[in-house]
């Protein structure tokens, strides 16, 4: 859908680009622009900028960019039309709809309506006869009729359509049912509930609108123990947290992260409104940026067996990422939070929460279990894992505390661990700087190598794709340009496809007397696309933008198509090869392309 022009421009004036990103990431001034830890993938050192007179972002470590409508489109992991409602519901724009959009947003809204209305059906099931069972369970679990009400538990019938014939009496249709996850259809045909027999945990986004449902098997002998809806056009397991429709109005400064919905309902009912929990998958980069919306503090809550420590081990990179002091729980005597707050109660767990050890004792900790410390090898090992650990610490003081500890406790030289672990942070840096170095190097244009094959050809044929872009930078800043060379070049000219997809979008956007802001051009380009361009306004400043310049990039690009192939070559004969030597020279003369590299 093509928006109308007045309506992209006030989404573009109501929605900085400055102002939207930090919502997710802190932004630091640095002269015209801003820079920031890019949110796209794991870096130290900031190298995402955004460039305020042009309304667009760059990453100079991973190659992400655009405009405003590609940040949220990535951030969020939306379409361009959600993240065109985003905006608009962001700075209270209305938002035009077509006949496509419109049947989406009806599905939406209907998917929604079957959520809530199963939702009330799985609640009723369960407070009746023929949920008996599922209820004494929960209530042998210790859970109470008020928490179970609080969070919408129910029961999923063991039967195979009574949801289907429920909902279709309520008038839903059969696809609206299936878009919900709520039912399946069989590879014959057949459709039949997806929740049979299984204990239901209705998931709630911030809005409040139940958007999805896990389910507990009461036998553990039909499938998985868990399963989860599938991500449908309302949810999306990696972008949401259960429970945080509850948890976001906390006044505690911290968010518990238990490990699921059981667990994170005992912590509720203990009084503790402040646990959240991923969707039966592990913690993801998303999750933790939403995370880093409500909270810098996070508790890890994860059960103490071998699984739950590796999942708070992935999480504490994680979460590192972003920005967020972690800390873990050691639940001695308990393998949970639910079953250490039945056999301790609330006090002793508020109690285990303020002690909770910060992510690095849990690190030595873990260490410690590694290796066995009266053995000399093993303290060796111990040991020079234990100063690769703190190398990663910033604070000093923290570093100190921890280093004067295992000095003592094994009898070694704290100098020596100083030493140690000053060397190996050195050796870090340097790494850390060279591989920046040469990731900005590769995403300025410079080369290209990436297993992609669109990144290959650019880097196969660097030289005409630096012309290109340079033709695309001064078409961009100079529409009018194109009536005096349209006769002169065309996209058939251009050698790699994405820059070929990019200048046809370029110029049919100036033959329609449309504006060539970045805003405009999103919706016709992928988020790589899109990417490209913004790496390429990215070195304006190095660039000349004058038609003299635009013709030199023309007639260097049509080198292209007088160069034969070896193939071509080896069949010449004598005079056809120096005739074609002759014009290679000739063509050298005309004249050098100087490309920029500015950030």
């Amino acid at each position: 859908m093509e928006f109308p022009y007045g309506f992209m421009q006030d989404l573009k004036d109501r929605n900085d680009i400055a102002s939207v990103a930090e919502n997710y990431v802190k932004i630091t001034k640095k002269g015209k622009n801003y820079v920031c830890v890019c949110p796209f993938h794991s870096e130290k050192t900031p190298s995402c900028f955004i460039y305020p007179h042009t309304q667009s972002f760059y990453c100079f470590g991973c190659g992400a960019g655009g405009d405003v409508i590609t940040f949220v489109k990535m951030i969020e992991n939306v379409d361009y039309m959600e993240a065109v409602k985003y905006l608009c519901d962001r700075s209270g724009l209305t938002m035009p709809e077509n006949e496509q959009e419109k049947k989406a947003a009806f599905m939406k809204k209907r998917v929604l309506e079957a959520n809530r209305t199963a939702a009330r059906f799985f609640y009723d099931t369960l407070i009746s006869p023929s949920g008996r069972q599922a209820l004494d369970y929960l209530l042998q679990r210790g859970r109470t009729p008020r928490i179970i009400k609080r969070f919408g538990l129910g029961y999923a019938p063991n039967s195979w359509d009574t949801l289907i014939k429920y909902l279709k009496s309520k008038g839903f249709n059969e696809q609206e049912i299936i878009s919900a996850d709520l039912a399946i259809k069989g590879a014959k045909g057949s459709v039949y509930d997806k929740f049979r027999g299984r204990i239901i945990f209705p998931i709630i986004d911030i809005r409040g609108n139940v958007i999805g449902f896990g389910g507990r098997s009461l036998t553990n002998s039909e499938g998985a123990k868990y399963i989860n809806t599938s991500d449908t056009i309302v949810f999306k397991k990696s972008s949401n947290l259960f429970a945080l429709n509850f948890s976001k109005t906390t006044k505690s400064d911290k968010l518990i992260l238990a490990e699921g919905y059981m667990d994170v309902i005992a912590i509720h009912q203990a009084g503790f409104n402040n646990a959240v929990a991923t969707l039966g998958t592990a913690l993801t980069e998303q999750q933790s940026r939403i995370i880093s919306n409500y909270t810098s503090n996070v508790v890890i809550a994860y059960d103490s067996d071998e699984a739950g420590q590796k999942a708070t081990q992935r999480a504490l990179n994680i979460f590192s990422d972003v920005g967020i002091k972690v800390s873990v729980l050691n639940m001695n005597g308990a393998k949970d939070p639910d079953e250490y707050i039945k056999r301790f109660g609330k006090d002793k767990f508020e109690m285990l929460l303020e002690s909770s050890s910060n992510a690095v004792e849990f690190q030595i900790n873990k260490l410690k279990n590694q290796y066995d410390l009266s053995n000399t090898d093993d303290r060796i090992n111990f040991l020079k894992d234990f100063c690769k650990t703190m190398s990663d610490i910033k604070n000093a003081v923290e570093r100190e505390v921890h280093i004067a500890r295992i000095s003592e406790e094994l009898s070694v030289s704290a100098d020596l661990l100083r030493n140690q672990v000053a060397s190996i942070y050195k050796n870090k840096v340097r790494k850390q700087k060279k591989k920046e170095k040469f990731d900005v190097k590769i995403h300025i244009g410079e080369l290209a190598s990436s297993s992609s094959s669109s990144d290959v050809q650019r880097k196969n044929n660097i030289k005409w794709a630096l012309v290109e872009e340079g033709i695309i930078f001064i078409l961009m800043k100079n529409p009018d340009f194109w009536v005096k060379i349209k006769g002169e070049l065309s996209s058939d000219d251009f050698v790699t496809d994405t820059n070929k997809k990019i200048f046809e979008c370029i110029v049919d956007k100036i033959q329609q007397n449309n504006s060539l802001d970045m805003i405009y051009l999103s919706e016709s380009l992928s988020d790589k696309e899109m990417g490209r361009i913004a790496a390429i306004m990215a070195k304006s400043s190095a660039q000349r933008g004058d038609m003299e310049q635009l013709k030199i990039y023309i007639n260097t690009l049509k080198e292209k198509q007088k160069i034969k192939s070896k193939t071509e070559v080896a069949q010449m004969d004598d005079q056809q090869l120096k005739q074609y030597i002759d014009s290679l020279a000739a063509n050298k003369k005309t004249g050098g392309v100087n490309f920029g590299t500015e950030r």
